[in-house]
């Protein structure tokens, strides 16, 4: 599926709850039970996203034409927020992960109403999921 495809469904999802952010709270825990999760083994210091206020691990993989990525997080609402990141770009080309804008990003209103060091979290995330697309895209020959 497409990222737009993708983000157009979380954009829907995220209006069946209005302006109630405690529902869209709790769907974005529910959403990080059902995060790819990285193994206990792996959770090194070189997978840890700088700048997030809580720990969260990011891990990604390249079968040669998709990145897949895997994360956890030592806070419910950051698992979730990472796990909508991973919904959006898993799957997907590094050439598409680049291009990729997010404004779902800001059509669901979740930068506003997460706290300033979630949002940067958020911001970093954002940036690794790309840098780990750019590092794979090299490795793709033409």
């Amino acid at each position: 599926m497409k990222i737009e495809s993708i983000e157009n469904e979380i954009i829907e999802e995220f209006e069946i709850f209005g302006d109630d952010w405690e529902a869209r709270y709790e769907y974005l825990i529910d959403l990080g039970k059902s995060l790819p999760l990285i193994a206990q083994s792996e959770k090194s210091d070189n997978l840890l996203i700088k700048g997030c206020q809580s720990k969260l691990w990011l891990k990604s993989s390249f079968d040669g034409n998709l990145v897949n990525f895997f994360a956890d997080s030592d806070a419910i609402i950051t698992k979730g927020i990472a796990a909508l990141m991973i919904r959006v770009l898993n799957n997907q080309s590094p050439s598409e992960i680049l291009s990729a804008n997010l404004d779902f990003i800001n059509s669901i209103g979740l930068k506003e109403h997460l706290s300033p060091t979630r949002a940067n979290g958020l911001v970093s995330l954002i940036k690794q999921m790309k840098l780990d697309a750019l590092a794979y895209k090299s490795q793709i020959v033409n």
